[in-house]
């Protein structure tokens, strides 16, 4: 069965877009298949992976009916995307008609057979659009840095988390929490890991065995065109991304050896 994993935080800042852009590119470096999906109308997540965002239909143009949504999935060496741009801001005013929640679910449904994994990136924001991501998705990842307005965030999300699984979707599932920029020698850090178990507690969820450390390459990779994976593979949050890669990927898909 296909797995469809939302990336979520309505904080800005959280290592969304990285973690997606690992997600898709280590998943598809095992062998998967795998649809990397930008809700995000800061487009984001193709520029990381250096797609022209000018060029071609987007997800907005998919959610207007203006293409298939065949049409507007760009096949790359990282996987194939379908990529977002800033027209996608007005979604909270166009897209009105009645079950707009289950806008994505329904576009998902004609291609999602031909894919592993479809991976989700959500904007820094609760609207319309991170609704239908949850409503679509089988989980949820929570990234979060270490520190106290990250947490907060997740904890909004919860009621919203909760709504939706009441509602529209009740086999979706929090995978995880996510510790991003984290240092294990900071009293602070150490403190936010004990917060975030609880609140993973309320979840049912868990706080990922690997957090992702400060780097400079998750900051350089995208003007390369290229996630931190395959950037610099050996970076510290390279390795770490590894293992949130194999924490979702399972058995199915193991790490390949290097010759």
């Amino acid at each position: 069965m296909t797995q469809i994993i939302t990336v979520t935080n309505q904080k800005g800042g959280v290592g969304k877009t990285t973690v997606v852009s690992a997600l898709v590119c280590g998943l598809h470096e095992r062998g998967a298949r795998v649809l990397g999906v930008d809700l995000d109308p800061q487009g984001n997540l193709g520029f990381t992976l250096g797609l022209d965002i000018g060029d071609g239909y987007t997800i907005y143009d998919v959610l207007k009916g203006n293409c298939t949504i065949e049409q507007a999935i760009a096949h790359t060496e990282y996987g194939d995307i379908l990529s977002s741009d800033i027209l996608l801001s007005a979604a909270e005013v166009e897209f009105t008609a009645p079950r707009r929640e289950f806008m994505l679910s329904q576009q998902l449904d004609a291609v999602k057979d031909s894919y592993d994994f479809i991976i989700i990136d959500t904007p820094p924001s609760l609207n319309i659009l991170t609704i239908n991501a949850y409503v679509a998705s089988t989980g949820i990842i929570l990234p979060m840095e270490a520190e106290v307005l990250s947490l907060v965030g997740i904890s909004q999300i919860q009621d919203i988390i909760e709504t939706v699984q009441n509602s529209f979707n009740p086999d979706l599932k929090v995978l995880g929490i996510l510790l991003n920029k984290y240092n294990s020698r900071l009293t602070l850090s150490r403190d936010i890991l004990d917060l975030a178990e609880q609140v993973a507690e309320q979840l049912h969820s868990q706080v990922f065995p690997a957090k992702i450390r400060r780097s400079v390459s998750v900051a350089m990779a995208p003007a390369y065109g290229q996630s931190v994976l395959s950037y610099k593979p050996d970076a510290t949050s390279a390795r770490d991304l590894q293992k949130i890669v194999s924490a979702v990927a399972g058995d199915r898909f193991p790490r390949r050896k290097k010759r």
